[in-house]
Parts: C-alpha cells; structure tokens; sequence
C-alpha cells in the first residue's frame, strides 16, 4: 500500500483553551502538493461507557446541549484529565461523577475518531457492568444532568428510532449491544 501521510512543515496556534485548540497547518502530500492551510482542532481524549446496573438496566444521562440547542439522552462519559491514571479511571471517575453510580466491571470496547478530517482526539469506549448507585452526583459548575435507566429493548428501541443524536455515544450503545451478544447486522 502506497503511504499517504502528510508531512507537517510549519503549524501555527491559532487560539488555545483547556477544552478546544485551533492549529493551522501547513503540509506536503506524498505528490509533493502543498496544502497550506489545513486546520486542525485540538480536543482533549474523551471516554464513555455503555453502563449497566446489577439488574441490567442501561445507564444513561440526559443533558441540554448548547451547540446544538436541544436536550439529548446520552451514554454517561466526558474529558480524560490529567490526573487520571488510565483511561478505565478516566471512565470510572465520569461515572461516578456524572450518575453516582459504581461498577465492578469494565471491558474496554475500542476507540473511534469524532471526526479525522478535523479533530485530533479519540473516544475510548467501554462497557461497564455491576452497576450500583453509591453517591450522589457531583457535577461540574454548568452540568445539569439527568439521570435514565433503561432497558436493554428500549435502549434498541430508541436507537431504531434515532433518538440517540450523539453520534459518538450511540456508537458505544452499538459496539455494547454487540459485545452483549444482541445486536443483529
């Protein structure tokens, strides 16, 4: 296979903030063609979690969503922070932060690109199980968060019917529902 990778001659900051960098680059194709600017939006690693109780009901957070202007149901998960020790930790904290709930078990489901034409993070997901609810939640100064227990059919349901409008987080539902051995191609 021929090697498609660009080389990075010059990149430039453009605007820096903890949640969101703007970088524009300048690079060279394998056919010598200069693209000049290319711009690149830096975002922290992001992990989420399909999450299910001890009676196997699904986790999941309903949250207003700016950017978009509407109220979203959502798998619960957020930044990787720097002080997290791995990405399960990152997961388990967000959790527990986001639903108050703790989970005995957690298996790591992959991870996927929000956008590779622009974006330069991943999102990790995971399936966690042996859900409890052992606080109360502890959110961010502007998170107001609700949280749902469905289960797994109306979890399916609401999939069919494309209520899950965060595309990476029905992602993790479909990556879950298949490592739950009930997701049909």
């Amino acid at each position: 296979m021929k090697d498609l990778k660009w080389k990075v001659l010059s990149s430039e900051y453009l605007y820096k903030a903890t949640w969101f960098t703007i970088r524009k680059d300048k690079c060279e194709t394998p056919e010598k063609k200069i693209v000049d600017p290319y711009y690149v939006y830096e975002f922290p690693t992001w992990v989420t979690a399909m999450a299910l109780t001890e009676n196997n009901q699904v986790v999941m957070v309903r949250q207003y969503r700016h950017a978009l202007g509407e109220t979203i149901m959502e798998t619960p998960g957020g930044c990787v922070d720097d002080t997290d020790a791995s990405l399960q930790a990152a997961i388990e904290r967000e959790l527990l932060e986001e639903t108050g709930y703790a989970f005995s078990h957690y298996e790591y489901l992959g991870k996927i690109s929000p956008n590779p034409s622009t974006n330069d993070n991943l999102m990790h997901m995971y399936f966690a199980r042996g859900g409890k609810k052992v606080q109360e939640q502890q959110l961010d100064q502007n998170e107001e968060i609700e949280v749902y227990l469905f289960s797994i059919s109306e979890i399916k349901q609401m999939l069919k019917e494309n209520k899950i409008m965060q595309a990476l987080h029905a992602t993790c539902l479909f990556y879950g529902l298949h490592k739950l051995g009930d997701m049909e191609y």
